[in-house]
């Protein structure tokens, strides 16, 4: 008998597990009432499963996804579970809307170099033509697959395989959503094998220095979003707000618009560490450029919400924009 891999399947909210009420409810699933399927239940809509990997439902399911809170727990959960002996892997299953930013937190505080995969679906489970039970079957396959030890979290779906710090959704409802636009895919979980072409040269996992022991709420850390109507006044309010690192959406290569006053001004006073990301979508911000203020951090080629992640934690360590920009630098 083959000695197949011990994964631990996970489960979050979100579209793949849902049921609707009938196969064209491809919208307003949410409002079936009927309840989401089980661990149990996905692994026995989806029995090819049992041949790739042995396959334990986690009794802490489900996970919530909702808050930075709640993100913590599960990594703390992951990190439990792959310094078991009996588990080789881990599949977390949740809902896309804000899977990427699951992944990257995961990326960069789950000290290990067991496989980490992350799945979802634009369809659920009952839906026409679903994308449900392969997703969830590659998963499984990548987890199991030697060659996705030490990569890193990666998230697998619509046969592919992406990079957690890299991947973004970029359509709403279309299955070809996932996608790590100009740095590119790691690999392919195709018919007859897993493929992969590259690996992740950033720091991660079990070379990061993030740790969640004894860190209780993690630094409140504000996005702003930047346009032609933004007003004077977001930066103030969010550090009234008890915001202590602030991610400024930027247009173009990183311009803060109406807010680089107050942002220059909130950086060099220190009451909050400042990033310039991009609302863009692709591209590196670069810290030497006319857009800089001194004191501020430049996302390289973060977007702002997973930006805003890596600042939360960079927090926990340290308030100084040079440490962090290092951080920014190697993460």
């Amino acid at each position: 008998m083959i000695d197949l891999p011990r994964i631990r399947l996970l489960i979050g909210p979100g579209t793949l597990p849902s049921q609707g009420k009938d196969r064209m409810d491809f919208y307003n699933y949410r409002r079936s009432g009927r309840p989401h399927m089980t661990g149990q239940e996905l692994l026995a809509a989806v029995p090819e499963i049992e041949q790739t990997a042995r396959v334990e439902v986690d009794g802490g399911n489900p996970h919530p996804v909702s808050t930075l809170e709640d993100i913590r727990r599960l990594a703390v959960r992951v990190n439990e579970l792959l310094r078991l002996p009996e588990v080789d892997g881990v599949v977390f299953v949740q809902g896309t809307n804000v899977l990427e930013e699951t992944a990257y937190f995961l990326t960069l505080t789950v000290h290990s170099v067991k496989p980490i995969v992350v799945t979802g679906a634009q369809r659920p489970f009952t839906a026409l033509s679903t994308d449900a039970p392969l997703n969830l079957l590659d998963a499984f396959r990548v987890a199991a697959h030697p060659e996705t030890r030490g990569k890193g979290v990666v998230v697998v779906t619509n046969n592919e395989i992406n990079s957690a710090r890299d991947v973004t959704k970029t359509n709403t409802y279309h299955v070809h959503t996932f996608r790590s636009r100009d740095v590119g895919l790691l690999g392919y979980a195709d018919a007859d094998r897993i493929v992969y072409y590259r690996a992740p040269t950033r720091r991660h996992t079990i070379d990061s220095e993030f740790s969640l022991d004894n860190i209780g709420n993690l630094p409140r850390v504000e996005i702003l979003y930047i346009y032609a109507g933004a007003q004077p006044g977001l930066a103030e309010a969010a550090c009234k707000l008890g915001a202590k690192g602030l991610v400024v959406a930027s247009v173009g290569a990183g311009s803060p618009g109406n807010l680089t006053d107050e942002c220059a001004a909130i950086a060099a006073s220190g009451r909050a560490v400042v990033v310039r990301s991009s609302r863009v979508g692709a591209g590196r911000i670069v810290r030497d450029s006319a857009y800089h203020e001194p004191y501020m951090v430049a996302a390289d080629n973060l977007s702002p919400q997973k930006a805003a992640l890596l600042l939360s934690l960079a927090l926990t360590r340290t308030a100084d924009p040079d440490g962090i920009q290092l951080m920014f630098d190697q993460y």
